[in-house]
Order: C-alpha cells, then sequence, then structure tokens
C-alpha cells in the first residue's frame, strides 16, 4: 500500500505532467511542432526547463505522451458512454448515439488537441507513428465492440463491415466537429449532437 507521501508525490507529479501536456498542445497548436522549444513549454507551463527533462526524456517523448494521453482520455470517454448506455437498458443505437455525444463534449473541451490529432495522423515519418496508430485503434476498437454487439443481436446488419464503419464514425464526429469548432462556432453542441443523430440514425431522408 502507498504511504501518503508516496501518494502525495504522485498527484504532484501528474498535477505538473497535466500542466506540460496543456502547454505543449497550446503551443504546438499556434506554431507547430519544430518551431516550438522545450524552453516555450516550460515557460507556459510555469515550471523550469529542467522539470521538462524530468518528467519526459525529450520535446517528442513529451508529444508521443500527449497524444497516448488524450486518445486514452477519449477512448475512456466513449466506453463510458457505452457503458451508462448499457446500465441502462438503451439499445446499440443508443449507445452509438452516446459515445457521438461523448466524442462531441470531448472535442469541445480539448480543440486544438483534437486539431493536432487528426493532423497528426495523416503524417508520416514522425517518430510516434506507431504509438498514434495504436491508440487509434484502442478509440475505434470501442466503437467496433458496440457495432459487433449489435451485429450479435440483430440488431444491425450482418453485412455491415464493422472495422469501416466504426472508423467512418469516429472520422464523422473529429471532422464534423473540427468544422463546427472553426466554422460553425455559433452552434450549440445539443445542434450539434442532433445534426451528427439524424445522420446516424438514418433520418437524413426524412423518409420513415
Amino acid at each position: 500500500m502507498e504511504s501518503s507521501s508516496t501518494t502525495g508525490g504522485s498527484t504532484r507529479r501528474e498535477a505538473t505532467r497535466q500542466k506540460l501536456y496543456e502547454a505543449a498542445v497550446t503551443l504546438i497548436a499556434e506554431q507547430g511542432f519544430s518551431a516550438t522549444t522545450v524552453d516555450e513549454i516550460a515557460e507556459r507551463a510555469g515550471v523550469a526547463k529542467g522539470t521538462v527533462y524530468y518528467n519526459f526524456a525529450s520535446k517528442s517523448v513529451l508529444f508521443e505522451e500527449l497524444l497516448r494521453h488524450g486518445v486514452g482520455l477519449l477512448t475512456a470517454s466513449l466506453r463510458d458512454a457505452a457503458e451508462q448506455t448499457a446500465r441502462e437498458g438503451g439499445s446499440r443505437v443508443d449507445a452509438l448515439d452516446a459515445m457521438v455525444r461523448a466524442g462531441l463534449v470531448f472535442i469541445d473541451r480539448y480543440p486544438a488537441f483534437t486539431q493536432l490529432y487528426v493532423a497528426e495522423l495523416w503524417r508520416t515519418n514522425r517518430a510516434w507513428q506507431s504509438t498514434l496508430m495504436v491508440v487509434r485503434q484502442q478509440a475505434v476498437a470501442v466503437v467496433e465492440g458496440v457495432l459487433r454487439e449489435g451485429v450479435a443481436g440483430g440488431e444491425f446488419s450482418d453485412e455491415i463491415d464493422v472495422q469501416l464503419t466504426a472508423a467512418a464514425l469516429v472520422g464523422m464526429v473529429l471532422v464534423a466537429a473540427l468544422d463546427w469548432k472553426s466554422f460553425q462556432p455559433e452552434r450549440s453542441l445539443d445542434d450539434v449532437h442532433a445534426a451528427l443523430s439524424r445522420l446516424l440514425q438514418g433520418r437524413v431522408s426524412g423518409k420513415g
């Protein structure tokens, strides 16, 4: 069992790492990875430069851990939404709808991170590319799980391509949310969720 002093030290370190994540994501979103220095990250976080290297071996490692941390938060929020729906007796469509909303809430809270994440997905030859692919798959896998359950239960057609459909749903939320934050910021989260919910539930045509 951890002592209170050990627990306190761990909590302080996590708080410091959180400040460094926030500083890094803000600066890199503003000026790019290459142009952002460790000095700037430390200054924005309000810590000494040595603190950055104490927590992360390099700027690249910091950014890789930032991606892992951020996508981990997104994955957890998607999983929580699906599990909450299941506890309440909702359908698999309800679970997907709840996950769409959870994704929008996440992006509304972390727009700079989401912008960076989407941009990095399409870059190659980055040191953290393999890590990014792993954490991306973790997020998509949560959606795949709900789709597979829906197919097994007869709620969804067994002809759907689970992998591609899951990736499409995650991509829909990411791109639509970035469009919302960048070009339609006057719209509310509820409004954007309602539009994506109609698309998810096949009610775009106005038939049925």
